[in-house]
């Protein structure tokens, strides 16, 4: 038998050593080894002085692994033993733990996921069916406020709570126009749009953001808006900025409110004339004065009476007010007074104590119960969005509190939040952000569909509730296309295939909802500042095929 030979022999040596060593760059079959490996990659990074970047991750086999993966799960449904688990999970403490994140997941051909608050609708920034790695920006939440300017600096894995925190710390007079759920993260929240009850009065979050900085699949950081370019600038506001790069920080110019503002809360049901209310609050929720913006919570309760126990539509008006009671009881006196607002129902709080107010905490609660980011009470749901733009009628109204009944199965149900338009929502150009939703629109709705028990049979029993009644509202919403808020993100409008494959013509299925006209200059700003389509999602901005 003949033998190699010598040079022969070395060479096939050195061949088979470095089959062995490179890195599998675009294998994606499972393997055991992959967690270990992708640690092993992050200390081949450049690494900050004495901290391997190792030690801002965690993997399955570490016993925190499941504490930080579940720290800021926000939906139940993607917490199941059956949902596909991160790789690994880096707690990123500095940008340097950020950039070797990047590569390492180039290298391996993971998916990345950036998780700043974890309140993803569809569990986006957490889940994936694709190998993938978590970059969590928990521990990036510095915020910086400076009244000289009126502005603050907020990094992405602040909460809003946070924000609203620091900014009462330093001013009785100053807020934000974001959300009312203080464990928000404002990475997600900036990213898509970001409303609240300031809205009317000041628009939305992305209206005030005059500046960020965001790095990109390449490692590289761009400081300010006129580094990244304006295109760039203009998406990341309302765009979904992980579409882009990571967004490290933003800077927000704040807002002036009264150091007094004025919150009410009246509930109606079918019987007391909720039907003719909400009818009358259609005509006028939108256009009354912009310091008001009355929201509605319609939800189906029992009625029960001393000869039974029936269903019926319950009708909350939660308002905010920057003014004094008697300004606000005489505006509702000339516009709404069929809703018989009196003073006794309306409460005079400090703006940062009607955050407690919206965010439903305990009334005496200390303040800094706005800064727990942390929930241990969280719960299985499916939510959703629609836009309206013709006031729906009483025979129309009727006919969806009706539905509403027929889709709860009391305890749980189907429920809605209605939130007015208007003001100076009306006066910003659709196309000045990404979020096309502005002038047109009388109110944008919230569907929800809340359980509080496991299991796949129930999942499913409570998912075609509460797509039959979203169907069922097709006649009362937005048509062609039917519109939505990419901040509740919905995987029944459409997404793309896992992977580098998502097309301009397979996005648009839900672009399109989302960004109306603007999603063409999204994909062309995708195109210019990730063309290899590295930050990806099953709802992210493709590049041009």
């Amino acid at each position: 038998m003949k033998m190699f030979s010598r040079p022969m022999f070395l060479i096939i040596l050195h061949l088979m050593t470095f089959l062995i060593t490179i890195p599998r760059v675009y294998s994606s079959s499972p393997t055991c080894n992959v967690p270990e490996r992708f640690l092993q990659c992050l200390d081949t990074q450049a690494a900050d002085p004495g901290s391997p970047n190792s030690r801002a991750a965690v993997i399955p086999t570490n016993s925190s692994f499941s504490t930080n993966l579940m720290r800021t799960v926000r939906n139940l449904r993607f917490a199941s033993p059956c949902t596909r688990k991160p790789e690994a999970i880096v707690a990123a403490l500095t940008e340097t733990h950020i950039r070797a994140t990047i590569f390492c997941c180039k290298l391996m051909n993971l998916e990345l996921k950036i998780r700043s608050g974890g309140h993803d609708y569809e569990g986006f920034s957490y889940t994936s069916p694709v190998p993938f790695v978590i970059l969590d920006m928990f521990n990036f939440h510095k915020v910086e406020i400076n009244l000289a300017d009126e502005t603050a600096w907020i990094q992405s894995g602040a909460s809003l709570g946070e924000l609203y925190y620091n900014i009462a710390k330093t001013s009785k007079v100053h807020a934000f126009p974001a959300g009312v759920c203080p464990k928000v993260g404002s990475g997600g929240h900036f990213s898509g749009g970001g409303f609240g009850n300031l809205m009317r009065k000041y628009g939305l979050s992305i209206d005030h953001i005059i500046d960020a900085q965001i790095m990109d699949a390449d490692g590289k950081v761009y400081r300010d808006r006129r580094s990244m370019g304006e295109d760039v600038f203009w998406a990341i506001r309302g765009g979904g900025g992980g579409s882009y790069g990571v967004i490290l920080a933003w800077k927000l110019k704040l807002v002036r409110v009264p150091e007094n503002v004025t919150v009410f809360k009246l509930e109606r049901t079918v019987q007391e004339g909720a039907i003719d209310l909400v009818y009358k609050w259609q005509q006028v929720a939108p256009v009354i004065d912009k310091d008001l913006f009355i929201r509605l919570e319609i939800k189906p309760v029992y009625r029960t009476t001393s000869e039974c126990k029936t269903k019926t539509i319950n009708v909350s008006f939660i308002g905010m007010f920057l003014g004094s009671p008697g300004r606000l009881l005489n505006i509702m006196k000339q516009r709404f007074p069929e809703l018989y607002l009196t003073e006794t129902d309306c409460m005079v709080k400090k703006w940062i104590d009607s955050v407690v107010f919206w965010a439903e905490y305990p009334e005496n609660a200390p303040l800094e119960i706005i800064l727990k980011r942390i929930s241990v009470n969280e719960y299985y749901w499916k939510r959703t969005s629609d836009f309206v733009q013709t006031p729906i009628s009483k025979e129309g109204l009727a006919k969806i509190f009706q539905t509403m009944i027929y889709h709860s199965p009391l305890p749980r149900r189907v429920w809605m939040q209605w939130n007015p338009w208007g003001g100076r929502m009306a006066e910003i150009a659709s196309d000045a952000t990404p979020f096309p939703h502005r002038a047109g629109n009388v109110f944008m709705i919230e569907h929800f569909m809340n359980w509080y028990a496991p299991g796949d049979e129930r999942e499913k029993v409570f998912l075609a509730i509460s797509r039959s009644f979203k169907k069922a509202m097709t006649p009362f919403v937005s048509k062609n296309p039917r519109e939505a808020f990419l901040n509740y993100r919905d995987v029944d409008i459409g997404i793309t295939t896992p992977g580098y494959n998502a097309t301009f013509d397979g996005a648009k299925v839900y672009g399109e909802k989302y960004f109306k006209g603007n999603y063409l200059r999204l994909v062309n700003v995708k195109a210019g500042f990730d063309p290899t389509n590295f930050f990806r999602s099953r709802q992210g901005i493709p590049v041009l095929a």
